[in-house]
């Protein structure tokens, strides 16, 4: 099993920038990758940012959704089992609550766990 906690989120003003962390916890060993997901109101949940870097994909793929590219950077702290989501330049389309995500793999099953969910607000 996986666990993951979520912490950062945030009111931020138009513009400003926050940054999310999310630190695992549980078997490490056997995540493949970690991202984060974002569900606006009315909205389905869509990723954010993956990464496998340091994880048993191991290919150091780093992925974003079109919309953040170039104002959000997701990164990981091997040493303390954490990944940052930094947001800057945020826009209003920003808000939702943003989940940290982590597949691994049990046995030969993979599955996904989530964490509890952060609010990002972002003002005009």
């Amino acid at each position: 099993q996986v666990q993951l906690v979520e912490s950062g989120g945030g009111l931020v003003q138009a513009g400003g920038s926050l940054r999310l962390s999310c630190a695992a916890t549980g078997r490490i060993s056997s995540i493949n990758s970690m991202g984060w997901y974002r569900q606006a109101p009315g909205k389905q949940r869509e990723l954010v940012a993956s990464t496998t870097s340091g994880f048993i994909a191991s290919s150091g793929s780093v992925n974003y959704a079109n919309s953040v590219k170039g104002r959000f950077t997701i990164s990981r702290d091997a040493h303390e089992n954490t990944v940052y989501l930094q947001m800057n330049s945020l826009k209003p389309e920003d808000t939702a609550v943003y989940y940290c995500n982590a597949e691994y793999w049990s046995g030969y099953l993979r599955k996904d766990s989530w964490g509890q969910g952060t609010q990002v607000t972002v003002s005009s």
